[in-house]
């Protein structure tokens, strides 16, 4: 695969934007496994992913960027 300057086969599975779409399914799968559990049957994964923007989304983006933005200074001052 090559993505602009990047050559190596597996920089995609490495890059930022492929780090966040993993951290966000995860949390989809998550709401997906709670709201099941609270109906009592499996509500899907369409229903989870639409509840999931609708309800956390927004407040999930901001606490992502914001840890990355702290790791980011972690790093820079040397305290990672």
């Amino acid at each position: 695969m090559v993505l602009g300057n990047q050559s190596e086969p597996d920089s995609f599975f490495k890059s930022r934007l492929y780090q966040a779409f993993c951290a966000e399914k995860e949390e989809i799968l998550r709401h997906k496994w709670i709201e099941s559990e609270k109906a009592g049957r499996d509500i899907g994964f369409d229903v989870a992913l639409v509840d999931w923007i609708l309800h956390y989304r927004a407040g999930w983006r901001r606490a992502y960027v914001a840890s990355l933005e702290q790791g980011a200074r972690h790093k820079l001052h040397g305290s990672a």
